[in-house]
């Protein structure tokens, strides 16, 4: 099957499963497991932070940095279509007590920061107390400029915020403007990476910070059922992900750029801009986005069927795919 529904579907490849099977591991609790203390200095360092930790994966990580972040009755502001915020089961607000404060979210994926100034709570008993700015990058696949993201760290740091990071492909960002990920990262307080998307690993995410703020954060993954034992297998396919799936993350982006050209000429779509590996779609209606979607299915194609649909292109797409695809949505409309 051909799966454009995200690029959480990639299979570990051959060579990455190889190198899982040989990985050298012990309990990762107890900070004996040397394939996970390896990769853990490994995207310290890749990200500019002083130490990072191995959790299960994004939401972990991101409900981990809001809960180290921030006391009961604080409050975190968050784009109003962010994962922190719209995706991750309210994990914050439920298991942390901590105040969501979600603004708009611009076009370009980024926030308003007067309207972020507009929100920030004074210092006075009636409030709660705004403790962080949480960010992401991409959104939707869009890429937030460098200039933005060091003028809003610069904007949380004047208002006594720390600022996170949601960087769960913030690879592709980097990937997608040719400089090093650390260019992004390394002025935030704490940046969560998911290597379970376009890396193409098949579990895990790593939240990155300054080393006292990672070692309290060992406490709440611990809390939130996230201590893990013998994690070497998925810290060896994460390093493997690293070292070899980073620079192909341009052919992901070249692949959504080609579907977005050739789906431009079927009249009975509108299709908006691809931005790094998504891009997304719409139908007529969502009756015809549904029968589009049965019709893929049967010809082994899957998308998350609807209206609007997102595509992403990912490690187990080819561009001999995406003509696939193009080809057989051609043929539905046909008939």
């Amino acid at each position: 099957m051909i799966d454009f529904r995200s690029d959480t579907v990639t299979r570990p490849t051959e060579a990455m499963r190889a190198v899982m099977s040989r990985a050298e591991v012990g309990d990762d609790v107890y900070g004996d497991d040397p394939s996970v203390n390896a990769l853990e200095a490994k995207m310290a360092a890749l990200t500019g932070m002083e130490s990072a930790m191995l959790v299960a994966s994004g939401t972990q990580s991101n409900l981990v940095a809001l809960l180290t972040h921030c006391g009961r009755g604080d409050e975190y502001i968050v784009g109003q279509n962010y994962h922190t915020y719209l995706y991750e089961s309210g994990g914050a607000a439920s298991l942390g007590s901590i105040v969501p404060q979600p603004v708009p979210v611009e076009a370009d994926g980024s926030l308003d920061l007067q309207k972020v100034a507009a929100v920030i709570k004074p210092n006075d008993v009636h409030y709660a107390v705004s403790s962080l700015l949480s960010l992401e990058n991409t959104h939707s696949g869009k890429v937030i400029s460098n200039n933005y993201l060091q003028a809003a760290i610069a904007f949380a740091h004047s208002h006594d915020m720390a600022c996170h990071l949601d960087g769960a492909r913030v690879f592709n960002a980097a990937v997608a403007q040719t400089i090093p990920v650390i260019d992004i990262t390394q002025a935030f307080d704490t940046v969560s990476v998911c290597c379970s998307k376009g890396l193409g690993a098949p579990i895990g995410s790593v939240l990155c910070g300054p080393r006292d703020f990672i070692h309290e954060a060992r406490r709440w993954r611990k809390m939130v059922g996230g201590g893990m034992r013998q994690a070497g297998i998925i810290a060896a396919a994460i390093d493997y992900a690293l070292d070899h799936h980073v620079n192909r993350l341009a052919d992901d982006h070249a692949n959504a750029l080609q579907l977005q050209h050739a789906l431009s000429q079927i009249a009975e779509l509108s299709v908006e801009a691809a931005h790094t590996n998504m891009l997304y779609i719409e139908f007529a209606s969502k009756e015809i986005g549904l029968c589009a979607g049965d019709y893929l299915r049967s010809k082994g194609i899957i998308i998350s069927a609807g209206k609007r649909v997102r595509l992403v292109t990912h490690l187990d797409i080819s561009a001999e795919d995406v003509e696939r695809f193009v080809a057989e949505l051609k043929q539905f409309f046909l008939q």
